[in-house]
């Protein structure tokens, strides 16, 4: 079950399983199989792919996409009428974004520096 959470989980956060390889220090093929379950995930790897995640263990192990997607087809108009969306939830959406706003700073950083060492070697274009 905790590979079905950590592929929706992925997603989600708009990863790619080569992000996820490399930030664990192993291969896509084995990140793969962690996906589809072929490997049985140690506790000590869940917590490695927690901190990657900016979540912890329980979070990932309790992660529920029916419960997650159905909250937002809960809502009945732009008024937010009939709105049903738990603290949990909301705070695990607010920490989805966090961590997508993060990458995207630390995917600026490089393309910055990649940038100069361009301009270093071929000047302004």
């Amino acid at each position: 079950m905790v590979h079905n959470n950590l592929k929706n989980i992925r997603e989600l956060k708009n990863l790619t399983q080569e992000y996820m390889a490399t930030s664990l220090n192993i291969s896509q093929a084995a990140y793969s199989r962690l996906e589809k379950g072929d490997i049985k995930i140690s506790e000590s790897k869940l917590e490695e792919i927690a901190k990657v995640l900016d979540m912890n263990a329980d979070e990932i192990n309790n992660f529920d996409k029916h419960k997650f997607f159905n909250s937002f087809n809960n809502i009945k108009d732009s008024n937010n009428v009939g709105l049903i969306i738990s603290i949990e939830d909301i705070n695990l959406v607010k920490k989805l974004f966090e961590s997508k706003i993060e990458l995207l700073e630390k995917m600026l950083s490089i393309t910055e520096k990649e940038l100069l060492k361009y301009k270093e070697k071929f000047g302004n274009i």
